[in-house]
């Protein structure tokens, strides 16, 4: 897979997230928060079977050899869409999208550094710094009344 190809479906990604809180929210409108939750994990459970039956390569019999943690993917991700879902509708989609961007740039920054889950370590510096600064000062404008 070309390194073209991976940044264009990371950016893709990216667009992803940021439809899927508003269409959740929409969908927790008429069912509720958790539920809608539930409904979108739901949906892409099957959306998975249906890929891993189809093209998968890899083997889910690999789950019996995997720590707890790294099994914890999932209620990270049942927590993110729970609260994004309940977000949105309250403090807007860019507002929730730029306080994300942060965690995520923030946590990133010391994984990195600390080189955790056994990931090249690249140590925190100053440029990395000034740039969560300026995203929490972007967070400052955006949530400003």
């Amino acid at each position: 897979m070309s390194r073209l190809f991976v940044v264009l479906l990371t950016f893709m990604g990216g667009i992803v997230m940021t439809i899927q809180p508003s269409i959740n929210a929409k969908l927790a409108q008429k069912t509720g928060v958790i539920e809608s939750a539930l409904i979108s994990f739901a949906i892409g459970t099957l959306t998975l079977i249906l890929i891993v039956s189809a093209s998968g390569s890899g083997t889910i019999k690999g789950i019996v050899d995997a720590k707890w943690w790294e099994l914890s993917g999932g209620v990270m991700g049942a927590f993110f869409v729970a609260v994004i879902t309940c977000s949105v509708p309250r403090i807007g989609t860019t507002a929730s999208m730029a306080i994300i961007i942060a965690a995520q740039l923030t946590i990133g920054i010391l994984l990195d550094h600390f080189g955790m889950f056994g990931f090249k370590s690249l140590p925190i510096d100053l440029k990395r710094l000034m740039g969560i600064l300026m995203m929490g000062i972007g967070i400052f404008f955006i949530l400003k009344k």
